[in-house]
């Protein structure tokens, strides 16, 4: 069903398909309206799940451990210093191997204070141990959802699933967004929980017990692997929903124009749009343009990347987030996957560019382009920034 959905109802409908258990929230901006439509759709009767009000999102993360691991399918959502607040919960949820799917409304951290999007709250909790994805469109963000529970629930797996949606930007816009009529084929695509592992009295485990240096580096190791065979799992999550639903969004990654592109833009979220639109543009110029779209963020797709990369000459990478006294934090993750697979000799530039929300436009990739011409393995470098008196 073809629908006009603000990108939080789409959010909030593709979590109803899956019908969770228990949906534990604290509202906090831009995330509030995912859990708003969800609690009406618990109080009119339209999504039978225990909705649970807390005082805190390190609450909000608390309640879905616990429920995750009494063996029933969680959910929540949070945004920025709600996420950091969540942070020592969510190594937790990893740690104990729990597959809660988690929103992340992607939102600047403090200070100063700001509601206004970047990706900095989702770079902050990159070694949790929780898998992340991160949404171009609203009609990416409601299919995603419904993946992330079928990879999170791979007894392979059961890790975290963290789904990154750039605030405001996807969360308070408007799309068309092709919705799924049948609840009975997406329980078809994911059947109930199952979890061979979880607080049964009949058949009793403890979790999150004391790991002394004889077993931690074990426990590390094995959630370290469930991560990596997580990459296997994705790709097969998206093509069974394409199977079932018709839709595929690329696993890993996505590719836009790379067939003869001797430079690419590499980015993730909502700003691939603007840049696929000045690709376009370019290429009528003549320039040899191509865009790759990192889905996946952990695990990081280094095979796809590196067949992605094959025969290009320049990269820039643009992200919406800084690790201070480094620089880029996707550009690092870039160099060393070439690094590593011998094809250190392509030029990479990386670019801080849209922190706080500031509009990131056409001009500005065009800039990049012209730069990346000229400049060579430039990392950390701010674009669009004002002259201040």
């Amino acid at each position: 069903m073809r629908q006009v959905l603000e990108g939080s109802m789409a959010v909030s409908d593709g979590v109803r398909m899956v019908e969770p258990h228990v949906i534990s929230a604290y509202p906090i901006t831009p995330q509030t309206h995912i859990v708003e439509h969800l609690s009406k759709m618990v109080a009119d009767g339209n999504l039978k799940s225990e909705f649970i009000m807390v005082e805190s999102e390190h609450s909000a993360a608390s309640v879905v451990l616990g429920a995750s691991a009494c063996g029933v399918r969680t959910y929540t959502a949070t945004a920025s210093q709600g996420l950091i607040y969540m942070e020592e919960v969510i190594y937790n949820i990893a740690g104990m191997r729990l597959p809660v799917v988690l929103t992340v409304a992607n939102r600047a951290l403090s200070a100063p204070i700001n509601i206004w999007n970047d990706m900095q709250d989702a770079m902050a909790i990159r070694d949790t141990g929780a898998i992340m994805l991160v949404a171009e469109n609203n009609q990416e963000a409601y299919d995603m959802h419904i993946q992330a529970f079928k990879i999170a629930e791979n007894p392979d797996v059961m890790l975290p699933v963290v789904v990154n949606v750039d605030g405001f930007v996807l969360t308070h816009t408007f799309e068309i967004v092709e919705t799924i009529d049948s609840i009975e084929k997406v329980r078809e695509y994911l059947p109930p929980l199952d979890m061979k592992y979880k607080l049964d009295v009949d058949n009793p485990y403890s979790f999150g017990t004391l790991g002394e240096p004889s077993v931690y580096m074990e426990s590390r190791y094995n959630l370290y692997n469930a991560m990596n065979l997580s990459k296997k799992v994705i790709v097969e999550a998206a093509r069974e929903f394409k199977n079932m639903f018709g839709k595929f969004h690329g696993a890993l990654i996505d590719t836009y124009k790379m067939d003869d592109a001797n430079t690419v833009i590499i980015a993730m979220g909502s700003v691939i749009g603007t840049i696929k639109d000045a690709v376009d543009e370019l290429r009528e110029s003549g320039k040899k343009i191509g865009v790759l779209k990192i889905r996946s963020f952990r695990p990081f797709p280094e095979d796809e990347i590196v067949s992605a990369l094959r025969n290009v000459e320049n990269i820039i990478v643009m992200e919406k987030a800084v690790s201070p006294g480094k620089g880029g934090i996707l550009s690092v993750e870039i160099r060393d996957t070439l690094y590593k697979n011998k094809m250190a000799s392509i030029n990479v530039n990386g670019y801080i560019l849209g922190l706080g929300g500031r509009d990131i436009t056409p001009k500005n990739i065009y800039d990049l382009v012209v730069r990346a011409e000229r400049e060579e393995n430039v990392d950390g470098k701010f674009i669009g920034l004002r002259r201040l008196e």
